[in-house]
């Protein structure tokens, strides 16, 4: 098995393993982001979902840059995510220098942003498009067919697996699955901020510890965050940074799951203390 095989397959493990029965989609769209740039060689990612009008929206992106890209693009309607949600088909920039005719708006803020190229896939079953993956390079040059066939195959998961979510909870409609994804994107993007000034770690590390602590106490990505902007959850600095060295992301994985709740409200659900790995203090079970 080759290294970029091994990869692959890692890849589709670590979406699989979101897909559990409470399943947590900005967890999960985040964990695509990040394991498209490891796999497919790129710089960054971001990714788009419709709502019941079609519209596109933003709800995952991997750096501040691709995120503010993204934004334009849908601000101003043009871009390759755009056409690549409207045909189905593989949109790419290899030089965005040359598509400020296809797009006078997006290719300038590519440019802006530091980018080289910009690829885009379809999000689509069949005949059901639900969003699109924009893929950012900080080199220039086209896809190659096997770096795209593998993006397409990481698309169709995410694909799978949001609709697959949606015809689970029947009750909950295309709107609100969104709105949730939303509003949660918005709690979480404040506890980043929060916990990157109280770490002082950049704000990508301080989202590695919180999405971490998620997935040791089986919480929501979500209900972290919110536990954390409103004080309720304190995560301290681990004793590896007090050194004032940043950790890289691999890094921070291999760190012990965290962290002490606050004795004051610990997060639970239904009664229960959800952190069976470290209790909380003062929690009674």
């Amino acid at each position: 098995m080759s290294q970029r095989d091994r990869q692959a397959w890692q890849a589709f493990v670590r979406l699989a393993d979101t897909l559990v029965a409470d399943f947590d989609v900005i967890d999960f769209l985040d964990t695509l982001a990040q394991v498209s740039i490891e796999v497919l060689g790129v710089s960054a990612a971001g990714i788009l979902l419709t709502d019941h009008t079609g519209a596109l929206n933003l709800v995952a992106a991997s750096s501040p840059e691709a995120r503010m890209v993204e934004l334009s693009e849908l601000q101003n309607a043009e871009g390759p995510s755009l056409d690549a949600y409207r045909s189905g088909a593989l949109v790419q920039c290899p030089d965005p220098g040359t598509a400020s005719d296809r797009w006078p708006s997006f290719a300038p803020a590519v440019r802006a942003a530091g980018y080289a190229a910009v690829y885009a896939l379809p999000m689509r079953l069949r005949e059901e498009a639900i969003g699109a993956m924009n893929l950012f390079s900080t080199q220039p040059g086209a896809l190659d067919e096997e770096t795209a066939e593998l993006g397409r195959a990481l698309a169709d998961v995410a694909t799978i697996g949001i609709l697959h979510e949606r015809a689970f909870r029947r009750h909950e409609t295309v709107t609100e699955q969104l709105q949730i994804a939303l509003d949660s994107r918005i709690v979480i993007e404040q506890a980043k901020g929060v916990l990157a000034e109280r770490l002082r770690l950049p704000v990508e590390d301080a989202f590695a510890v919180l999405r971490d602590y998620a997935r040791d106490h089986n919480l929501k990505l979500a209900d972290v965050a919110d536990a954390v902007t409103t004080r309720e959850l304190h995560i301290p600095l681990p004793a590896e940074t007090r050194s004032g060295r940043h950790l890289k992301r691999d890094e921070l994985r291999k760190l012990p799951s965290a962290v002490s709740a606050s004795p004051i409200t610990p997060i639970t659900r239904q009664g229960r203390c959800d952190a069976p790995r470290t209790p909380c203090p003062g929690c009674r079970g």
